[in-house]
Order: C-alpha cells, then sequence, then structure tokens
C-alpha cells in the first residue's frame, strides 16, 4: 500500500516537471541563449535581421530572431537607442587584376604543348611536300 502510494506521489509530481528540458544537452541549450544574445546585440547595434543573419551563418536564426525581436521591444519600452555598428565582418581579398602577358611569355600546359607541336609538325610536312 505504501508503494502504491510512493508510486502515484512520484508520478504525479514529474507529471508537473519538463523532464525534456532535465534531459537536454547542455551544449545545445548554450548555442541557442548565444544567438539569442546575438540577436539581441545586432538590434542594439542597429543592424538589420538579415544582416545579422549573413554575419553569424552558424547560428540557428530562429534563435537570432527571438534575441533581435526581445532586445526590439526592450528598446522601444525604454526608449533605449542603438548604437552604430563600428566593425563588421572582413570581407573577401579584393582580386587584383594584372596585364596580361603575351601567348609567348605564358608557359604551356602540357596538353597545349603536345597539340602545339603536332600542328607545327603537321605545318613543317605540309610545307616540304
Amino acid at each position: 500500500m505504501i508503494a502504491r502510494t510512493s508510486l502515484l506521489a512520484l508520478t504525479l509530481l514529474l507529471a508537473g516537471c519538463d523532464i525534456a528540458a532535465l534531459l537536454a544537452d547542455p551544449k545545445v541549450a548554450q548555442r541557442e541563449a548565444d544567438a539569442k544574445a546575438i540577436g539581441g546585440a545586432c538590434r542594439n547595434g542597429l543592424r538589420a535581421i538579415e544582416d545579422c543573419y549573413a554575419l553569424n551563418e552558424k547560428a540557428s536564426k530562429a534563435a537570432i530572431y527571438a534575441g533581435w525581436r526581445e532586445m526590439d521591444q526592450y528598446m522601444r519600452d525604454n526608449k533605449i537607442e542603438g548604437v552604430a555598428p563600428v566593425g563588421s565582418k572582413p570581407s573577401a581579398p579584393e582580386e587584383v587584376i594584372t596585364e596580361s602577358k603575351s601567348a609567348q611569355d605564358v608557359p604551356k600546359t602540357m596538353s597545349q604543348a603536345k597539340s602545339t607541336d603536332k600542328a607545327d609538325k603537321t605545318a613543317k610536312q605540309d610545307a616540304g611536300h
């Protein structure tokens, strides 16, 4: 009888708990919190949500949006102005354009060399005959 009562009480206690949250991986929860913080920082830094996504490709877009939205509401409620961003993600290196060299200065690849040699031999044979 006591065992049944104890089991019933334990079942009722656990029914109100979010067991999935207790068993969740802490790394996943940390990544989610980081993404929300990124979204909030983007909103405070006056960045558009699309820019925030582009600058943080590995973070969860849903969590970034949740953080951005929460910060937006907080800033509106407290009449807080955003801070203009100072830096950004480094851009790809610029392509350097150099002057093209003449065909004689450019080294030939093996396939180009073979086709050129065959054409030269054919031209010499045609000229000799």
